[in-house]
């Protein structure tokens, strides 16, 4: 599969070894070389440029010197990384109203990371993600969850700590399961569903999140055999993705069916079927563009057909 896949191929240093030392966060926040990335309720700040071009919104990173007054508005700011010599910084400024965020960090508005992807770099657009979900992480874990106490931040953000009982509190990662599986037989086809909810036309991998005492191959064959009754064969990691909205890893699989009967759930799925390769390019278009799934579906299509007589096996590799 294509690397990096989008949000991954972060560029920044996280400074793991360094970001324990507040003097050095400290420095590193003072230095005129410092970047500050402001954020609001999960969304960049951003400006227009390029009117007339299509150019469109453009997130807001601010040098230093011209972001003393959003710093001021902020408790803490985020270590996010080193850029070359340079420390950036995220800052949550969620406790304005949206105009007043915009207006302090010089942006003309607000916009979702995934509607802004297609016009980033690659390192801009995982910089971006990576602060959405560590600011989210932190507003929301403010308490310890096993005796309630108040949580302090440590580690330029990536670190609470329990006031009472000195519980450490990491950022949570909600890890998931996303699959494209193959029939067993010829012609090559895979298996799509139809997701409640959605309309006539709109198929996709299926995917779940994994459960406690699971491993990943199990929550793969678990997922497809609930939502649509088939049972996997082989199963073959191909990928990862950062999907921090507010803090998923996609995990992506291909697998082999042992044999083409479906039958679905009627719960998550209410329509399943196997296309073809010519299908999927006919009738169902363009895939969402910063989703692993559009990966996952577009090497499928790449593929040359595999020889004659290729079996399901149950065992995993």
């Amino acid at each position: 599969m294509r690397e990096p896949l989008p949000y991954a191929g972060g560029a920044l240093d996280r400074a793991a070894g360094r970001r324990a030392d507040p003097r050095w966060i400290e420095a590193a926040l003072a230095s005129p070389a410092a970047v500050v990335v402001p954020m609001w309720s999960d969304k960049c700040l951003v400006t227009e440029t390029g009117a007339g071009t299509g150019t469109g919104a453009v997130p807001v990173r601010l040098a230093r010197p011209a972001a003393a007054e959003v710093l001021a508005a902020v408790p803490e700011p985020v270590f996010l990384g080193l850029d070359g010599a340079a420390a950036v910084f995220a800052v949550d400024l969620s406790g304005l109203d949206e105009q007043s965020a915009a207006a302090m960090a010089g942006a003309t508005g607000t916009a979702d990371i995934r509607a802004l992807f297609q016009g980033l770099r690659a390192d801009r657009a995982a910089e971006f993600a990576y602060a959405t979900g560590l600011l989210r992480w932190l507003r929301e874990q403010r308490f310890c969850g096993a005796c309630g106490g108040g949580a302090d931040s440590r580690e330029g953000g990536h670190l609470r700590v329990c006031r009472d009982c000195g519980r450490l509190l990491f950022p949570r990662i909600e890890p998931a399961v996303i699959v494209l599986v193959e029939a067993p037989g010829e012609p090559d086809r895979c298996l799509l569903g139809r997701h409640r909810g959605t309309g006539p036309g709109s198929y996709s991998t299926l995917a779940g999140f994994l459960e406690i005492g699971e491993s990943l191959e199990e929550a793969v064959r678990r997922e497809v055999a609930e939502e649509a009754g088939v049972k996997l064969g082989e199963v073959t990691y191909r990928g990862s993705q950062p999907w921090p909205f507010p803090g998923g890893l996609m995990l992506g699989f291909r697998a082999v069916a042992i044999c083409d009967e479906i039958q679905v759930d009627g719960e998550e799925l209410v329509e399943a079927r196997w296309f073809t390769r010519a299908e999927v390019r006919d009738q169902l278009g363009p895939r969402r563009p910063d989703s692993i799934e559009s990966y996952l579906i577009e090497d499928w299509l790449g593929e040359e057909s595999l020889p004659a007589g290729r079996l399901a096996r149950e065992d995993v590799p």
